[in-house]
């Protein structure tokens, strides 16, 4: 079932819209202020946020830039009385999905929010792949080609990949990295294994014609999609 945050402090119309989107048949949480929101948002797992901009805490669009660093994938509604055309465009500029301004029609918000899940099931299924027509790697079924030839990719190294293609010319830092390699047993990942592990990984998926990972000195590690 699809779970939703609904950010918003007016506690009649958080109410009101959970229970419409429970009656749709998904699954909702709310949160009244952004110190909440941001809490949920870090410790469980939601298909979308609804976030209000005028929060009693601070603003949604703040908020909104906190949650995408740290959930890049879960797209988000704004919902706010502020219509201006400023406003709205903020609102994309912070990687929102859509912004629906109040008071609006609660089928049409259903509507909204069915397209936006639609689209991120979209992307979510091309994101279990990456190519180039060099290098094909299906983090489906956890297989690497490069140049027609099946690469042995262990399973820390797949997470390294996954990591950085997902977030494609945006630098990395080792700091995040060595987060995403926390098995699930919380086995710890030093930094001396995530540089012999990076490098290991470039011998395996680069030659002197394709190069893919950079390395930014004192920072981290950004995808360059073969560019060199």
């Amino acid at each position: 079932m699809e779970r939703i945050l609904v950010v918003e402090d007016d506690l009649a119309l958080n109410a009101g819209l959970c229970f419409e989107l429970d009656m749709a048949g998904y699954a909702t949480v709310p949160a009244y202020h952004c110190a909440k929101a941001r809490y949920l948002a870090q410790q469980e797992q939601f298909s979308l946020a609804l976030l209000d901009v005028n929060l009693p805490d601070g603003s949604g669009f703040d908020l909104c830039r906190e949650v995408k660093a740290v959930r890049p994938e879960l797209p988000v509604i704004f919902l706010t009385a502020n219509d201006l055309e400023d406003d709205v465009l903020k609102g994309f500029d912070m990687g929102a999905e859509d912004y629906v301004t109040k008071p609006f029609n609660m089928k049409i918000l259903l509507k909204r929010v069915e397209v936006a899940l639609r689209r991120s099931e979209s992307r979510a299924a091309s994101a279990d792949q990456w190519g180039d027509g060099f290098l094909l790697l299906d983090f489906s079924s956890l297989t690497a080609v490069r140049g027609g030839e099946k690469l042995a990719i262990t399973p820390n190294e797949y997470k390294l990949l996954k990591a950085l293609t997902e977030n494609s010319g945006n630098i990395l830092t080792r700091q995040v990295l060595l987060e995403r390699l926390w098995d699930s047993e919380g086995n710890y990942i030093d930094d001396h294994t995530l540089t012999v592990t990076m490098n290991r990984l470039r011998a395996k998926i680069e030659d002197e014609s394709h190069a893919y990972i950079k390395t930014v000195r004192g920072m981290g590690y950004i995808w360059t999609g073969g560019r060199k």
